[in-house]
């Protein structure tokens, strides 16, 4: 062991003294670390941002969706659905869960009424679908039976009732005949620029206060169930409630799935091979620069050498202290290129380069820095390798000949 630490401590003394010789080839392989090191750890936020932008769309890991339509005039009332949806969550003991419906609501805006695109949900759906409050709150349980019903709705929205915020604490009248006085209590972000007026509701809420029969063209369907379940019980789950649903409501069609295959957009493996290897190449260009600069220096310490040998310094120790040099000279690079790679990564600007915000942010993963470390002293112990073989076969003679 003191072997070791001493042949590092020597190597150490070497590059100290040789610095200006090695500092441009380090350079080039703290360089390649930090590319390799920072792009590993950019895709992991990168596949992490793909991951909750899924999720936006179609729920954590794993949603079930029971969807049903009616398919004669005899079929049982919607109301049903809403009973069996309660006693399906009793049933299997699920926390998580939300109706769903995307209908369109008859709004007052200062210019007139309009039919608003507005999706009737339940509280939880905000973390079953990472929906994100910019400004004000999501729902709470107490909202359900609130005298009045209550809005989150998007920018457009607030734009067209020509508001800027919710410091003035807004209101709308929601439904055409006889509306109710609805509060503004959060604010979304648009999905896309241009967009339309947008709203959410309670459905509890939306179902209590307007009514359907009376709306002039503005229809609702059955709402799809939403829940989000362990992975371990999807395959035994799905088919149970497809048959609880549809026997709980004659005359409808029921359709349960889930989203396992709906991970679409994730980056696939090979794109993170092929930005590693171009770290790889840069990298390797740096071992090549340090392999000539450790011939060079080989060639100048000849003298050296030769007296060591001449005072009984072994072929093996001899081989190991030159290749120590190049090993401790790299790994010190790679610890360099590291640091600069945690801080960029660290430093990086979520919403310019992603396009939005990351809610659950990933830590640096140590298996970046692992590999880039790993990386670094493989480069190392593979430049010092032919400058040592050319150093074990200097002979005492040669010291005299220098």
């Amino acid at each position: 062991m003191s072997g070791v630490v001493g042949a590092v401590v020597e190597a150490w003394d070497e590059l100290r003294i040789h610095k200006l010789r090695v500092l441009l080839a380090l350079i080039g392989v703290a360089a390649a670390v930090t590319a390799i090191t920072g792009i590993t750890a950019a895709v992991q936020m990168l596949e992490q941002g793909f991951v909750e932008q899924s999720e936006r769309f179609n729920g954590r890991p794993v949603t079930v969706s029971v969807d049903a339509w009616p398919m004669t005039e005899q079929a049982a009332d919607a109301s049903a659905l809403d009973a069996e949806f309660v006693r399906t969550l009793e049933r299997y003991d699920i926390t998580w869960a939300s109706r769903d419906l995307w209908t369109t609501v008859p709004i007052r805006f200062p210019d007139g009424t309009a039919g608003v695109s507005t999706r009737a949900v339940d509280v939880p759906l905000a973390t079953m679908q990472r929906i994100e409050v910019s400004e004000g709150r999501w729902f709470a349980e107490a909202d359900a039976e609130a005298l009045a019903p209550t809005l989150v709705v998007n920018e457009a929205f607030l734009a067209r009732l020509g508001v800027a915020d919710l410091t003035t604490h807004p209101t709308v009248l929601l439904g055409d005949e006889d509306p109710v006085r609805t509060a503004v209590v959060g604010v979304v972000p648009d999905a896309w620029d241009n967009a339309d007026p947008e709203a959410f509701v309670l459905y509890d809420q939306l179902t209590r206060w307007y009514d359907t029969d009376a709306s002039a063209g503005y229809g609702m369907a059955a709402p799809t169930m939403r829940l989000w379940v362990p992975p371990e019980i999807v395959d035994e789950l799905v088919p149970r409630l497809q048959s609880d649903m549809a026997a709980a409501v004659p005359g409808w069609d029921v359709m349960a799935s889930d989203n396992r295959d709906q991970s679409t957009g994730l980056l696939d493996g090979a794109t993170t091979w092929v930005v590693i290897g171009v770290g790889a190449f840069a990298l390797l260009l740096g071992g090549l620069g340090l392999v000539n600069i450790s011939l060079v220096t080989v060639k100048h310490r000849i003298r050296e050498i030769g007296i060591r040998r001449s005072f009984g310094a072994t072929s093996s120790r001899v081989f190991f202290g030159v290749l120590m040099e190049s090993v401790v000279a790299t790994t010190v690079a790679g610890l360099v290129g590291v640091v600069i790679a945690v801080a960029v990564v660290k430093n990086i600007p979520v919403d310019a380069v992603f396009g939005g915000g990351i809610q659950d942010m990933p830590p640096f993963p140590l298996t970046a820095a692992l590999v880039g470390m790993a990386c670094a002293t493989g480069v190392g112990a593979v430049a010092g390798l032919l400058p040592a073989v050319v150093a074990v076969r200097v002979k005492v003679i040669d010291a005299i000949r220098y």
